[in-house]
Formats: C-alpha cells, sequence, structure tokens
C-alpha cells in the first residue's frame, strides 16, 4: 500500500496493512532453522532426568565413538563462565554452570552436548551418554519451598529464599472498613510456547576470532552481551542477528546457555554449529512464567469505598532464577492499579525450586498485580452486594489526579479510567446482559451465565526500558534506511516504523526500509520487551527523521540559494516558500551531502542523523474489559460467548496493528484463565512436557473478539503512544475469571483458582451443592491432578 502523508506530516490513525507479511505467508523469508548455512554440524544437549540429585560422573566414552559425532562436552571440557542469574539481586550462589557441575538442580538442567554431521546422529549419540546421579529431595511448590524444615536447594545460600523487599508495615490499615474480605490465589505457571521453539546457529571466525550467531531472540545486543561474557569476549567479537522470529512473548528476551555451549562448540571444532529445540525440549528448557501465591485482604466500607489493601505475594524463581526474581516487585508496583486506595501494605520474596527458571511472560508481574486486585474487588462487591462495575466506578482516580505517583511508587502519567469502562459497558450492552442473567437464573437454566468486568492499568517501558537508539538516513538514490535498537517477532515494527517516518520525512512508504535485529548494522539497543517498542524505538526514528529534514533544510538552502527559514518541504524534497519552480528532491540533497557540494566548507558526510531517545519514565496504558460465559452447571464446562475490550494505548499511528496486538494479548489471557498450566510431581518431574498434556487453544476454542479504543495520548514522547503488546493479555484474564465465578455466585462459590477447568469447576459446583463451604486449597498447582484451590 502506498501512503504518502500529507504535508502536515500526520499519517496517525490510518489503517496500514502489514508489509512484511507477503514473505512470511510465502515462506521466501527464513527463521533461523531455516537458514543454509553450509558445513553446519549439530548439537544435541542430555539432560538431567531428575529434578535434584549428586552427579557423580558423565559416561560419554561410548559416545565418542558413535558415527558422525565430533564432539562431545560435559563440564570442564568448554571454557564457559557460569551465568549470573541477575548481579545485585541473586546470590552468586545460584548462578547456573552451562553444564551441570556436581549437582543436577532441575529435569532439564544440561549433562552433556554431543556434536556431529547430522541432528539424527547427534541424537543417536546422545541416547548412549549415561550420568551417575544419586537422587536428593526435591522442592517443587513455592509454599514447600518456605516450609520450616524445607531442604536447602543452594547451601551455600542458606535459604531458598532468593530475595523480597515491600512498602512495610501500614498500622490500623483497616481500622475504618465495615469490611473486610480475604482471598489465597494462585497465578498459575505457564509455558510461552512460542510457535518457533528456541534455535541457534554460530558461525566461528567473525568478527575479530569471534562468532556470528543468528538467534531467534527479542533482546539482540542484551544476547551479544551476555554471550560475549560467557565466552570471555569483547562485545565487538560477537555478532548476533535475529531473523524472521517465530514469537517470542518475553522468554525469548533470555540468552540461554545453549547459545554459548553451541558458540563455545564452533569455535573448539572450527565449523558452524546448530541446535533447534523440540517442542518437549522447549517445554523444559524455555523460562516459565507468572507463578506466584497471593495472599490477598480489602478494606471497603458498605457504600463500596475501598480502605485499604493488604498483599502478601510470593513468587516461584524456579531454579537459577533470573529475571524472574524480580517480577513480584512489578506486582508490587502496579498494586494500586486504576484505584483511590488510602493505605497499602505489600510484601513480596522470590524462592528457589527444583523447577524450569522462570522469566517474563507477557505482561510480566504486571498482570498478576491485576489478577489479584480485581479478583478481591469481586469478591469485595459480592460480601457488600454491590454491583461489580459500579464498585470499580466509585473507587476510580479521577483524571484530575495526574501526573501522580501511586502509594507504591507508579509514576502515572495521565488516565480517563471511568471513559473506558463507560465505552465497554454501552459496547457489551451491561444492563442487557445483566437483565437476561437475572431471567435464566429464574428460569432454573442449568446453563449458568456469568459476566466479569476488569479494569486496570499497566507500565510500559518499566525497568529503566524507556529509551532506545534509531537514526535515519537518506540516500543519493531517493530511498531512506531507518534503524531502531529493538527487535521484532510478530508485531508489525516494519510496517510502523516505516510508516511513522514516512509522515516526518514527507515520502512514500515504500521508499524507507527498516533495519533492526542485528548487532553489527545497529548501534545499540535494548531490544523488544515491556510493550515499549513504538513509544521508544518509534519515538527515536520520529526525532531522528525530524533532524533529518533539519539537516536537509540547510542543505537544500545553500543549494537553492536561499535562507533556511524559507525552505519548506514539497512532495518528495524542498523548496522555496513562494517560489513553484525553485525546488530540490531529496536524492539530491543527499547526494550533495555526500559529495560535500552541500555546504560551504564542502565538508562530505553521510545524509545520517542518530540519537538515542529517552522517555524519563514509564507510561501506563489502561482499559476495561467484559467478558461473557457459559457454564455447563452439569460438566463444569466453561464456553466464553463475548470479549469486550476497550484499551487506551495513548495515540493509534494504526489501528489495525493495534487491533492485532489486542487480539493475541486477549487469546492469551483467556487461555491462562481456562486452559493453561505447567505441572510438575512430587518428585519435580514434569507432568505438561508436551502439547498433548498442556493444553492451549485453537481458534474454534475461543469467541471474536470486539476490540476498540479511547485515546489518551501521553505527554512522555513526541508521538503521545503508550504501549499495546501486553494489555489484553493484563485485562481478559481477570474479565474471563471473574465472569466464571459470577455465573457460579448464587451457588455460593467465592473463588477457583486458575485455570477454570471443566474439573475444577465441577468440583466447586459439587462442594457448593453439598453445602460445604471449606477453603480446600491443595498444595498448590504446581503438582499434576490437583484442581485447584476452591474458597
Amino acid at each position: 500500500m502506498t501512503i504518502t502523508p500529507s504535508r502536515s506530516g500526520s499519517i496517525f490513525g490510518h489503517s496500514v496493512k502489514r508489509t512484511e507479511d507477503q514473505g512470511l505467508i510465502t515462506g521466501a523469508e527464513s527463521y533461523t532453522g531455516d537458514l543454509p548455512i553450509e558445513g553446519s554440524l549439530h548439537v544435541v544437549f542430555v539432560r538431567s532426568p531428575m529434578a535434584h540429585g549428586t552427579l557423580n560422573s558423565v559416561d560419554v566414552e561410548e559416545a565418542r565413538t558413535k558415527p558422525g559425532v565430533v564432539g562431545v562436552y560435559v563440564d570442564g571440557d568448554l571454557q564457559i563462565a557460569d551465568r549470573p542469574g541477575l548481579p545485585g539481586v541473586v546470590p552468586d550462589a545460584m548462578s547456573r554452570p552451562p553444564l551441570a557441575r556436581g549437582r543436577v538442580r532441575f529435569v532439564g538442567d544440561i549433562i552433556a552436548a554431543v556434536v556431529a554431521e547430522t541432528s539424527g546422529q547427534a541424537l543417536d549419540a546422545a541416547e548412549s551418554v549415561f550420568p551417575d546421579i544419586d537422587p536428593l529431595p526435591a522442592v517443587v511448590g513455592i509454599e514447600e519451598a518456605m516450609a520450616e524444615g524445607a531442604p536447602v536447594i543452594f547451601e551455600e545460600h542458606g535459604s531458598n529464599v532468593v530475595a523480597g523487599a515491600g512498602t512495610g508495615e501500614v498500622e490500623g490499615i483497616f481500622d475504618t472498613a465495615d469490611t473486610v474480605v480475604s482471598g489465597k490465589f494462585y497465578n498459575q505457571r505457564i509455558a510461552g510456547v512460542p510457535m518457533e521453539p528456541n534455535a541457534a546457529v554460530a558461525v566461528p571466525g567473525e568478527p575479530n576470532g569471534g562468532v556470528t550467531l543468528w538467534l531467534s531472540v527479542q533482546t539482540p545486543h542484551g544476547a551479544r552481551d551476555a554471550l560475549a561474557g560467557d565466552l570471555g569476549l569483547e562485545a565487538e567479537q560477537v555478532r548476533v542477528i535475529a531473523p524472521r522470529v517465530g514469537g517470542g512473548f518475553g522468554p525469548k528476551a533470555t540468552a540461554y546457555p545453549e547459545y554459548s555451549i553451541a558458540a563455545r562448540a564452533a569455535m573448539d571444532l572450527g565449523r558452524p554449529v546448530r541446535w533447534t529445540e523440540t517442542r518437549s525440549e522447549n517445554m523444559l528448557s524455555m523460562v516459565h512464567g507468572r507463578a506466584q501465591v497471593q495472599h490477598v485482604e480489602l478494606g471497603v466500607k458498605n457504600d463500596g469505598r475501598i480502605v485499604g489493601l493488604r498483599a502478601s505475594v510470593v513468587g516461584d524463581g524456579g531454579m537459577y532464577p533470573a529475571v524472574g526474581t524480580i517480577l513480584p516487585s512489578l506486582t508490587q508496583l502496579m498494586a494500586q492499579g486504576v484505584y483511590d486506595i488510602p493505605a497499602i501494605d505489600f510484601a513480596w520474596k522470590t524462592v528457589v525450586t527444583n523447577t524450569t527458571t522462570t522469566g517474563a511472560y507477557r505482561g510480566a508481574g504486571r498482570p498478576e498485580a491485576t489478577q489479584l486486585l480485581e479478583r478481591i474487588i469481586d469478591m469485595a462487591a459480592d460480601e457488600i452486594g454491590m454491583d461489580p462495575l459500579e464498585m470499580r466506578r466509585k473507587n476510580f482516580l479521577q483524571p484530575d489526579k495526574f501526573p501522580m505517583t501511586s502509594l507504591t511508587g507508579a509514576e502515572y502519567d495521565n488516565a480517563e479510567h471511568e471513559k473506558a469502562l463507560d465505552a465497554v459497558k454501552v459496547a457489551a450492552d451491561y444492563d442487557g446482559l445483566r437483565a437476561e442473567q437475572e431471567r435464566r437464573r429464574a428460569e432454573g437454566s442449568r446453563t449458568a451465565m456469568g459476566i466479569g468486568v476488569a479494569s486496570y492499568v499497566e507500565v510500559t517501558a518499566p525497568l529503566g526500558l524507556d529509551g532506545e537508539y534509531g537514526s535515519a538516513q537518506a540516500h543519493p538514490d531517493g530511498t531512506f534506511t531507518v534503524m531502531a535498537g529493538t527487535s521484532a517477532h510478530g508485531q508489525g515494527h516494519e510496517t510502523a516504523y516505516a510508516q511513522l517516518a514516512a509522515g516526518v520525512l514527507g515520502v512514500p512508504m515504500e521508499k524507507i526500509k527498516v533495519v533492526q535485529s542485528d548487532t553489527a548494522l545497529v548501534r545499540s539497543g535494548a531490544g523488544t520487551l515491556g510493550s515499549r517498542s513504538l513509544q521508544t524505538g518509534g519515538s527515536a526514528i520520529h526525532n531522528a527523521s525530524e533532524q533529518l529534514v533539519a539537516r536537509a533544510k540547510e542543505i537544500a538552502a545553500h543549494l537553492l540559494e536561499a535562507g533556511v527559514e524559507d525552505i519548506e518541504q514539497t512532495d518528495g524534497g524542498f523548496g522555496v516558500k513562494g517560489i513553484a519552480d525553485r525546488e530540490i528532491t531529496w536524492a539530491q540533497v543527499a547526494t550533495a551531502s555526500e559529495d560535500g557540494s552541500g555546504t560551504e566548507d564542502g565538508a562530505a558526510a553521510p545524509m545520517l542523523q542518530e540519537l538515542d531517545f529517552k522517555q524519563g519514565q514509564s507510561s501506563f496504558p489502561f482499559g476495561s474489559h467484559i467478558a461473557v460465559v457459559d457454564v455447563d452447571l452439569d460438566t463444569g464446562m466453561v464456553r466464553q460467548r463475548r470479549h469486550v475490550a476497550v484499551d487506551d494505548a495513548g495515540r493509534i499511528l494504526n489501528p489495525m496493528l493495534v487491533a492485532g496486538q489486542q487480539h493475541g494479548g486477549i487469546a492469551q489471557g483467556i487461555s491462562q484463565a481456562l486452559y493453561e498450566r505447567v505441572t510438575f510431581d512430587e518428585d519435580g518431574n514434569p507432568t505438561s512436557g508436551n502439547l498433548a498434556s498442556y493444553t492451549i487453544p485453537s481458534a474454534a476454542d475461543l469467541p471474536s473478539f470486539e476490540t476498540s479504543n479511547t485515546e489518551t495520548p501521553t505527554h512522555l514522547n513526541p508521538i503521545g503512544a503508550k504501549g499495546i503488546g501486553e494489555s489484553g493479555t493484563i485485562g481478559s484474564t481477570p474479565a474471563v475469571h471473574n465472569a466464571v465465578i459470577d455465573a457460579l455466585s448464587h451457588l455460593g462459590v467465592r473463588h477457583i483458582d486458575m485455570p477454570l477447568t471443566p474439573e475444577a469447576v465441577w468440583r466447586a459446583i459439587a462442594g457448593a451443592s453439598a453445602g460445604d463451604p471449606a477453603d480446600r486449597s491443595p498444595a498448590g498447582p504446581e503438582y499434576a491432578g490437583e484442581p485447584g484451590s476452591q474458597h
């Protein structure tokens, strides 16, 4: 599609089809596993079959004699440094050796690496590697890790608690409350399950005697720096390229030890080495998400006014804890949500367990905050007999409060929460839905209808990720290149960045090439995570493009013998105000810059502007969702009829891209509510290690989403944009959860932990029918076969 902006330079709000999809749909572009690197060897990893044990020895002699094998490596064979979990936060004792040393600590821990001419030969040889492991007691559940007398996984540290903090205790927090409602919630562990698993191709020798890696990652520069540290190289000796990436969702922001092993093996053998995960391997080794136990209390007045919130959250860092350690701190940061809460008492901890490491997953700490807050508000509304939508409205922070800092330290930029709630109420016909629900209950229908409401605010560009590199360059052939330090894995960056630059440069999108995801071409970058790309990378490209226009006007003024103030942009170039026949093209300007004819002193330079944009703080998108479900009271089966979302991500550049992000996020949020859960048995063996045992929905399991937007531009960046990539996930999960509980509330069901599977729902109905009001909490959703707790 040709987009040529008006002279105002604005093409915001235009639905432009994604320019990158043709090559993906036709198979013309390559993912990491497709790359035709000649002479590649293949590495297969031998992984621990035990969650915890003493590793006495590893017998690899037979493997070394197998056909096609060129290398077998165990601990000590490769010069790779141990990987610290999170410097300054995770104790050094919990650093991860690339190959297991003396202990195995989760099922999937890497014991050996086998490199052969083909993947089949490597796999055959790997099956002849025999580790001698003496089993040790495994710690699997979050609460088990904190229990008195629990085995300590890292004796040097002396505790299974990795880190923790809080707001400090608030005395008398509920003194003025008429009612205090409490709940214990499990935010279950889930897997990222990207369509493309992890993959790497390592080619030795360049740059500067180092290594080039093609990786399926979200953060090329971060991966480069981590790998350089592992390999004892300078950053300039490691080049990371992310080609087309088949989904990220946060887990691909991690630099996995498999990458370092493949790189060092390639350098050792002098040949390219490649690795592509199987799906089962991906379920073991790719970081998991969520995994929190939440104890929550909410004090309210009889009129619905919130008095105070107290919460204690414990997160599961898994084994060799890393960024997952601090995600509960984001739960604390967002604990006030959209509400005017007078007092908050929040404490968090993260523990280590003999399970897969946890990390970022779409939302990363923020969905957990919205989940605990939106569930406890629904429970409070039910307790005092108030409509849950109206209780939210009564407690919203008002627009005149912004900008403000929440009680937990979130620097809210702006919001109009009531506007989003009113919009979703009208779009869903909330009053009509409530009337239908009353009629069906009066008729005694065995299909219960539930309506769930959730209002949220989330933080985008968090944790210091509010800045990014960007550049814009004009070429003598009339084309342009823009670069950003972000990295695409399905969001539509190429479309958005070209659209944004076209609006500033005054040229068609087709003339603009977008470059990212290559550390040798892009100077620096934080990658793509935290819903930050448009507001940081986009703003950097916007500002660099503006600087390019300013520089071009100076050159045009010199060439046209006019004052800079008299130069204006024209279609495809520049002219002198009021003189129709005195114009010059972008191509002529770029040529004059490169040959030196465009300046008084004759200095020659590329027509290039680059900068580091810094926003100064995070931005805070918000919105409201309504979910409508039918629950079969005889089987516990939940069918979602509708999902209505109104999300506010600031100023919208491309509504089509925004809708795509909303739809993807909503689907993943619903999936957590109803389907997904990673489970282990009591010995730490995974019981959901493939897509036969780990449930994800297909499109046939989900309704058509009804999405729209309000627009509240932020003042933090020049384009007024906030993030949208994770909003759908954050708003949808509690809306669906609340809808299912609402469907059963007339039976006396107060809460069921996620996922709301037919079995879990059926058990809750059966318990309510039997008059069982007890709080029946299992050991936790880490264990296979547990239905989730019913309160």
